[in-house]
């Protein structure tokens, strides 16, 4: 009787052990991470090559757990985002768990262009990012604008991006929303790399160099792919040291 019961007593601790040990090892629920934005983190066509957008490195960034949804569009701004649907088109497909990680600016803070936006409606629209995405039980999280390369004549960085930035440091500040604070971070990255050695993060092409631009270019906007994947590591350091669940997906090379 008495070896019964150890060997019931030693059945059920096992059966525990084994459930204990499985809740360690389930694989996280799948999830979709949303890129909303403008050209700075697009998927380019190969016609623009060596121009890439920082969205397409950073796609290769996480483990099997997580699709990552590059819905950020050349020219556009919060307005045009939301007015041509592409705003519907992660709204519609939102799940609860999913992130939404938005940066807008560029087009938005440019008087001469059709995407402009006052910076009262640019609030309003980042705010009603926030309640969409909240509303479906998911996580937006905001960006600012990637730094354009503009240097003075001393040899700083200017910030061609201050009031726009600020506005959604505000926002994410109000909202209680993460911020990732590319702007600033880019700015000192730039900054570090100099007015010289900066062009090499850029789409600046002498003429004859490539095809696709055979007159040269010179784009202090747009990112290669050095520059790309210079922008992705610094999103992905801010989502770790913001300590984000989305986290524990990244997988190697890991940014530190």
């Amino acid at each position: 009787m008495k070896n019964k019961s150890l060997l019931c007593a030693v059945s059920l601790l096992t059966t525990g052990l084994l459930v204990l040990l499985m809740s360690f090892i389930i694989t996280p629920k799948h999830i979709t991470l949303y890129l909303a934005g403008d050209s700075t983190l697009s998927q380019k066509e190969i016609k623009a090559y060596p121009e890439t957008g920082w969205g397409m490195p950073f796609k290769v960034f996480f483990d099997s757990t997580v699709t990552v949804k590059n819905i950020a569009k050349n020219g556009r701004s919060t307005k045009t985002f939301i007015k041509e649907g592409l705003w519907a088109t992660i709204t519609d497909s939102l799940k609860e768990g999913d992130y939404v990680l938005i940066q807008f600016g560029h087009n938005d803070e440019v008087p001469t262009k059709a995407s402009y936006t006052t910076a009262t409606d640019f609030t309003a629209n980042l705010q009603r990012f926030i309640r969409d995405v909240t509303a479906k039980n998911a996580k937006p999280v905001l960006i600012t604008p990637a730094a354009r390369r503009k240097f003075n004549f001393a040899g700083q960085i200017e910030d061609t991006h201050e009031l726009y930035a600020a506005l959604v440091r505000k926002v994410a500040e109000e909202q209680h929303v993460p911020l990732i604070d590319l702007s600033k971070k880019s700015m000192a990255l730039l900054q570090q790399f100099g007015p010289e050695n900066s062009k090499m993060l850029f789409n600046h092409l002498a003429p004859g160099e490539n095809p696709n631009y055979p007159e040269g270019k010179m784009d202090d906007t747009h990112f290669n792919e050095l520059g790309a994947r210079k922008m992705a590591e610094i999103v992905l350091t801010e989502i770790r040291s913001l300590k984000l669940d989305l986290a524990n997906r990244i997988v190697s090379p890991k940014i530190k």
